[in-house]
């Protein structure tokens, strides 16, 4: 089959590797139907995820069909549509006893393209399938349930929840890409009195206004002057990190009142510096976290429902034998105006399952 392979930092190809087939028990072979280019991935092709080893197929998010399964996996069967969750669990460990998925100790956690191969490929080998594959309607498109793989459960749980949004808060992100904007869209769930977005980027900070955002701000006019100004000097209540970078790091400390919450989301590459002898007494809480995806099943019933404008962040679809091209599209998104590219195919070699002796 094709994948989308890592070679090492700035060194990747679309090239031919060996189909996947069942390992384990509790393994299922999806044929990849759509997917798509997480910031995550970028991350990892700049060498900020030094656990990714060369020769890693990449991605973590897809949706696909069943084309075979383990002799223990129960929840779902040949032929079935699956969203493919960008963390898998294994269900028995103490963290997946608590619904901490991401930081599964029995095999899963965020796996997929990171140290095993990934989603970005003709065909997926997923563990730990009856927890790690949600069944689709037909009624929902690929290209809006594919971003219900990572960028919507990440904003909503790691963003909003853990940042503790509330009606009647001001919440400030911090990022206006796939994830600042999804957790835009997610906040507004909870009746916030305002969404403040802060950005480089017009187009993005423009996605923002249409996704609800109440105010934006250019990252270099002073931000923290726009969030004083609308709170009476105050400062936000939450503070979503969505970029992963140091600057945008400390901006949040100074945008979040005393009492506040700073969620970080952002996948950070470098240390940055955490003001404390500012911070020490003003009651904030910060938190971070890796997504574990047990809000999936409420956002898929949320999407069938029509509750979430997961359409509105897809710019741009290619084949996935366009997935060189689409990285670059997605990588130079300042220039290209790229919030989510997706890629899938309708058509696909037939291959005989097989498995591993």
């Amino acid at each position: 089959m094709k994948a989308y392979v890592f070679h090492g930092p700035g060194q990747s190809a679309w090239e031919d590797i060996p189909d996947p087939a069942v390992e384990e028990a509790t393994d299922a072979i999806v044929r990849v139907d759509a997917v798509t280019i997480c910031g995550t991935d970028l991350h990892i092709l700049k060498g900020d995820v030094p656990e990714v080893r060369p020769g890693t197929v990449l991605g973590h998010e897809a949706v696909g069909e069943i084309v075979d399964v383990g002799d223990d996996v129960r929840t779902v069967r040949p032929g079935d549509r699956v969203l493919v969750s960008c963390i898998t669990a294994c269900g028995r460990c103490r963290y997946c006893r608590e619904s901490r998925y991401g930081q599964c100790r029995g095999g899963g956690g965020w796996i997929l393209g990171h140290l095993i191969d990934g989603t970005q490929a003709e065909y997926v080998r997923v563990p730990h399938a009856d927890l790690s594959v949600h069944a689709l309607p037909s009624t929902l498109a690929g290209k809006d349930a594919v971003l219900l793989a990572d960028i919507f459960p990440t904003s909503y749980e790691v963003g909003v929840l853990n940042g503790h949004v509330r009606p009647g808060d001001t919440v400030a992100v911090v990022g206006a890409g796939p994830i600042g904007l999804a957790a835009v869209a997610t906040a507004r769930l909870f009746a916030p009195e305002r969404i403040v977005t802060v950005d480089l980027a017009p187009a993005r900070l423009d996605a923002a206004r249409q996704l609800g955002a109440d105010a934006v701000a250019d990252a270099r006019e002073d931000p923290e002057q726009l969030v004083a100004d609308l709170t009476d000097g105050l400062g936000a209540d939450v503070v979503v990190e969505a970029v992963g970078v140091p600057e945008a790091f400390e901006l949040c400390t100074r945008l979040v009142r005393p009492g506040g919450h700073v969620a970080n989301v952002g996948v950070h590459g470098k240390p940055a510096t955490l003001h404390l002898e500012d911070l020490w007494i003003k009651n904030v809480t910060i938190t971070t976290g890796l997504v574990d995806t047990n809000s999936t099943p409420t956002l898929l019933r949320m999407a069938v429902a029509g509750r979430l404008p997961t359409g509105q962040l897809v710019t741009h679809t290619f084949p996935l034998s366009r997935m060189e091209e689409a990285y670059d599209v997605f990588a130079r998104a300042a220039d290209t105006g790229a919030l989510k590219v997706v890629l899938g195919e309708e058509q696909h070699e037939e291959v005989v399952p097989y498995r591993a002796a």
